[in-house]
């Protein structure tokens, strides 16, 4: 058997994780030069590690999950969410209901939060999910880099966070806004009646087939006239395949 492909399967028993979910080409490539900079010469070798190294693993789990995020993440579709989209939204439902999938690190979920918080709305049920656990720890601490908030309005900054001297810790009221749970998009049950679903950059990694079902899945969980916002690189290019329209550039519309 290809040793990737019984890496693949050891790493399903062992996390959850599917890694044939994932592009394998793009997958391989990222793992053998994570393992090789471990000095490990196989995955064989480097799975035995895994199952005892709890650090490898988070690290494993770190790489395969891509967590790169940032507040405010292409700031001009931001815009648009909390000056057309988040108002029309709330004009039909006094309390939102909002899910931030694949959350990485948090800077997406706060970042839906402080825009609830500007905007004047009551606060939303805000769900922030992730399939790593590790990450999720993280994103509950709310401390982040500079290069994290770089997007953000001078105002919000000082408004949600305190600022040390080389980090910006998320404000305690803002924390409690949201609540993070593990959730695996492939295989876990989705929620349901959301007026918004955020799930940015992620899908890019996935194959075809796990997209369809997945964005199918989003419509399911959305309610007539919900939203699901994607990143830059995750145009959807038959909406109509999902009950989706086009309403804005990334935004999509529940019929």
């Amino acid at each position: 058997m290809n040793e990737y492909v019984q890496f693949a399967k050891d790493i399903y028993k062992l996390t959850g994780i599917d890694l044939t979910s994932y592009k394998e080409a793009q997958m391989k490539r990222r793992l053998t030069s994570l393992y090789e900079k471990k000095g490990f010469g196989s995955f064989y070798g480097y799975f035995q590690e895994l199952k005892r190294n709890d650090l490898l693993l988070l690290e494993f789990l770190d790489r395969m999950t891509i967590n790169v995020s940032e507040f405010y993440r292409n700031c001009k579709r931001w815009e648009v969410l909390e000056k057309k989209i988040m108002p029309e939204l709330a004009s039909k439902n006094h309390k939102l209901k909002i899910w931030s999938a694949a959350c990485s690190t948090g800077e997406e979920p706060y970042t839906l939060a402080m825009i609830t918080r500007e905007l004047g709305l009551l606060p939303p049920q805000l769900i922030a999910t992730d399939l790593d656990s590790n990450v999720i720890a993280r994103a509950r601490l709310g401390l982040y880099p500079e290069r994290s908030i770089k997007e953000v309005p001078e105002h919000v900054k000082n408004q949600y966070f305190k600022i040390q001297a080389d980090s910006y810790e998320v404000k305690e009221d803002i924390k409690k806004m949201v609540q993070f749970q593990k959730h695996n998009l492939l295989s876990d049950s989705y929620g349901k009646e959301y007026d918004l679903i955020v799930c940015r950059n992620v899908l890019i990694y996935f194959t075809e087939e796990a997209k369809e079902r997945i964005y199918l899945k989003f419509s399911q969980s959305l309610k007539s006239g919900g939203y699901l916002f994607v990143g830059s690189t995750e145009q959807i290019f038959h909406p109509d395949r999902y009950g989706f329209e086009s309403a804005e550039t990334f935004f999509y519309r529940k019929n």
